[in-house]
């Protein structure tokens, strides 16, 4: 089984205490720790060593300052991510770290919270790196990008029960990535080496789903002129994913039944009894509980597959995860049109993180790749992106039918959810940003119904 990508840390500071609490709250985390007390000690450790992450002092005695240390190793190790730390910064020390490359500056005391929300989102760096090389090599397995709380809660839960045969029914809303979930299940499980298959239950007519799920012999009906082995057969010893459960035919739940109950079935037309060992993963996004009060689903069948539920909030309720994503995609995008990387101007991740995202995922995949397509800079800014997310908060795209009060009202609701989302739905800094009270902010968020 693949394990989770744990990367290696160097903290490198004069101070003892540092470098022991600092070691001791990452390694209870699981993290692979070194230390050194010297700028020249930790670059003799990134020349002998894989180093994924380093917190560095930015002032520590001897020839070797934390900006000359940080100098030294990015000459050595590019990809090496540096975090600096120190009691005594100022903004041009700041400024300066950054230009060398440094990825963030810390003041002491240091925050364990922030702390450990830096190494996640060099994890997620790391990861995001690695995938995109391993789509180079044509071995793309198909990440979850999201550091947010919920999606991290959904990839622990996801680490812990892939190695189990237990079911799983993934619940979401369209395009918040149910298959990427259902295929990170098998790939971490012990039937990684066997088949991943897919069936899309809306997509197959009601009279051929039963022939696609369990297989047909020649013969069975009309154009059955061979044996054919159905997607159950296929996923033997490996996982067969349902997806849109709620849109099979009550005929065709009640074979499911049966399979899930006993691991055997029939083919369409034939009389053998064909046995599998298959573990079955299924994804729906409607409400199955109503589907059963109305007589559309077995109730019987919905807690053979609820085993161990998993549901996926929608992109707007995990609205952090979207630089990372745009990121991603970006990336992505721009590899396949043979484009230079793109970035995204803050007055466009704004606008972005403002919108409700009624597709999720695939609705924000589908509009990256076109501004990768149609934007001629690169540099995308709010004027590049469509009318229908530029126009929200606009008061240019206000009706001049609307009463002033309304207008004032309607601006100010999509200004602050901008902000809002802008800063990850953190209220202090949006309240610092907006130069209002938090418990200002807190009312106008009641009063115009904001929520994450």
């Amino acid at each position: 089984m693949k394990q989770k990508f744990k990367p290696n840390i160097l903290i490198v500071d004069d101070e003892t205490s540092i470098c022991e609490s600092l070691q001791d709250i990452l390694e209870d985390e699981g993290y692979n720790v070194v230390t050194a007390y010297s700028g020249e000690a930790g670059i003799r450790c990134i020349a002998s060593e894989q180093i994924d992450l380093v917190f560095l002092d930015i002032l520590m005695p001897g020839g070797c300052d934390g900006l000359e240390t940080l100098r030294r190793i990015k000459q050595i190790s590019p990809d090496t991510e540096v975090i600096m730390i120190t009691g005594h910064g100022t903004f041009e020390l700041a400024l300066e770290a950054g230009s060398m490359g440094a990825l963030d500056f810390l003041g002491k005391p240091l925050s364990l919270d922030i702390i450990l929300d830096k190494v996640k989102e060099v994890v997620q760096k790391i990861e995001l790196r690695h995938t995109q090389i391993a789509e180079e090599r044509g071995d793309f397995e198909r990440p979850i990008i999201g550091t947010s709380r919920p999606m991290q809660e959904i990839l622990a839960k996801i680490r812990q029960i892939a190695p189990t045969n237990g079911r799983v029914l993934i619940t979401g809303e369209s395009g918040t990535g149910k298959e990427l979930v259902a295929y990170a299940v098998h790939n971490l499980s012990l039937r990684d080496k066997a088949a991943f298959v897919k069936v899309n239950c809306a997509a197959i007519p009601k009279d051929l789903i039963e022939s696609e799920l369990f297989g047909h012999e020649r013969g069975a009906f009309t154009g059955a002129s061979s044996r054919r082995i159905g997607k159950f057969e296929q996923a033997d010893d490996g996982t067969i994913f349902l997806d849109e459960i709620a849109d099979m035919s009550p005929s065709t739940q009640a074979k499911v039944l049966r399979v899930l109950e006993e691991q055997e079935f029939e083919r369409v037309g034939g009389g053998q009894t064909v046995h599998v060992d298959v573990r079955v993963i299924s994804a729906t996004n409607k409400d199955l509980q109503e589907e059963i009060q109305g007589d559309n689903f077995r109730e019987d069948l919905y807690y053979r597959l609820n085993v161990v539920p998993l549901h996926i909030l929608p992109l707007r309720e995990r609205v952090t995860d979207l630089p990372l994503l745009i990121d991603y995609f970006l990336s992505r995008f721009c590899r396949e049109n043979q484009k230079p990387n793109m970035t995204v101007h803050e007055n466009a991740l704004a606008v972005l993180s403002g919108y409700n995202w009624p597709g999720n995922v695939r609705e924000l995949r589908n509009m990256v790749e076109r501004l990768v397509i149609l934007c001629p800079r690169e540099t995308i800014e709010a004027d590049d992106l469509p009318m229908e997310l530029n126009r929200r908060g606009d008061p240019s795209q206000i009706s001049t039918e609307t009463p002033l009060r309304a207008a004032k009202n309607e601006f100010e609701h999509h200004f602050i959810r901008n902000c809002l989302g802008t800063n990850g739905w953190n209220i202090t800094e949006t309240a610092r940003q907006l130069g209002i009270e938090r418990t200002n902010l807190h009312r106008k968020m009641r009063q115009y119904d904001i929520k994450r």
